[in-house]
């Protein structure tokens, strides 16, 4: 049987463990308080299984939020895709056409190089009014290792108040292991969706494809939006999933092609 693991809004997979940034120092764990549970909550984040980290905190597995976000008003919608939804932040990436570029830094292993190219080629075949280019430096979206210490397969943020994407996605190489090209590739592709405005597919029910019991949240501040023309049912196989199994690959389906060309 698959193992499943988060993939993340931001947080990717949680294989048998969670990751970050540059740090081998220990982490010592932060006491989450009653504040920032209920500021997550208000947001319209799971409040399961927060992470402190630095400038914020991880939520739903890969999501990073900063600190300075969590009593800011958030009013934006949910794209919904049949009966499993496709979601979408406040902020989106704005000024389109647009190209975004992606680096991925030198540290980590080569292997990461073709997956990001796997993934920037996922993108660019939709055909879209943001496509993606790989550069050496100076990128949009820069991929990074995570801290050795982290406790998440790989995180990113949402686009800014300004238009632009999240900058950054985090990696933990150790988490991620040997895992093949195709499921790093998925990962990739997954947290740059959150740094363009995804939100996990099934937000509204991570038990869908994490397993568990029921964690509905609710829409919170957020409305709902209807993609026009989507199939109802469920959608097993999203690349916005919260988690997906060990060796798995998950290219576009057709509702998230719908979803993205929707967005952009």
């Amino acid at each position: 049987m698959l193992n499943k693991f988060y993939v993340a809004a931001a947080a990717v997979l949680l294989f048998s463990a969670t990751s970050c940034q540059k740090n081998d120092a220990p982490v010592q764990e932060e006491t989450i308080t009653n504040d920032v549970i209920n500021s997550v909550k208000a947001m319209g984040f799971s409040t399961q299984n927060i992470m402190a980290t630095e400038g914020g905190y991880i939520v739903e597995g890969d999501i990073f939020i900063p600190g300075s976000d969590l009593k800011r008003a958030h009013n934006g919608t949910i794209l919904r895709v049949g009966e499993s939804e496709q979601y979408r932040t406040t902020n989106l990436v704005t000024g389109l056409p647009r190209v975004i570029t992606i680096s991925v830094d030198s540290k980590l292993p080569s292997s990461y190089v073709a997956a990001t190219d796997d993934a920037i080629a996922r993108f660019n075949a939709e055909n879209l009014q943001i496509t993606f280019q790989r550069v050496s430096s100076g990128a949009s979206i820069a991929i990074k290792a995570a801290p050795r210490n982290a406790r998440y397969l790989a995180s990113a943020g949402f686009p800014t108040s300004n238009g632009n994407p999240y900058n950054q996605v985090l990696v933990a190489t150790r988490q991620i292991g040997n895992q093949p090209q195709a499921t790093v590739a998925t990962i990739l592709a997954h947290e740059i969706g959150h740094c363009i405005g995804f939100r996990h597919t099934d937000y509204m029910d991570r038990s869908y494809s994490c397993g568990g019991s029921t964690a509905n949240e609710g829409a919170s501040t957020v409305g709902a939006i209807l993609i026009p023309g989507t199939p109802a049912g469920p959608d097993p196989n999203s690349w916005m999933l919260a988690c997906i199994g060990s060796g798995q690959n998950r290219p576009f389906n057709n509702n998230d092609k719908t979803a993205l060309a929707y967005l952009y």
